[in-house]
């Protein structure tokens, strides 16, 4: 059994999307085991996004995921990763397809309302960043 981290960025915490966006992952049939609401810090923000340090768009990255709260969720399930970049689209909300979190809550490739873990290991090392085991509960989802 999979897990995968997912982040609701600030734009879609501001503009209340939170709710719709973990139904949206529950209805794909991912389990929701971790949930909390914080304000990443600057230091968590630049660990998490370390492998895009080098990159011109780091800063920009930081100032924004830093600039509110956001919503941070472990979901599990078989194939967990995937299920929730598909149900995410792509990164770009222009090109993301029909019924996405991104086409529907995106606004632009920066404030494309959620992250999402890109592979099984990122989401084990992302999990853990962001989530104590204490933090996520086994429990079987009721159909």
């Amino acid at each position: 059994m999979e897990r995968t981290l997912v982040l609701i960025k600030p734009d879609a915490v501001e503009r209340g999307f939170s709710g719709a966006i973990l139904g949206r992952l529950e209805k794909a049939g991912l389990t929701l085991v971790g949930l909390k609401m914080l304000q990443m810090d600057k230091a968590l923000a630049e660990r998490h996004y370390a492998p895009h340090k080098e990159k011109g768009f780091f800063k920009g990255l930081i100032s924004f995921i830093t600039s509110g709260p956001i919503v941070a969720a472990v979901f599990e399930g078989e194939d967990a990763v995937k299920t929730a970049r598909t149900v995410m689209g792509s990164t770009d909300p222009s090109k993301a397809e029909a019924g996405s979190i991104r086409k529907d809550f995106g606004l632009d490739i920066e404030r494309n309302a959620v992250h999402g873990s890109d592979s099984v290991k990122t989401a084990e090392q992302e999990v853990m960043l962001f989530f104590k085991s204490n933090e996520i509960f086994n429990y079987t989802r009721k159909k």
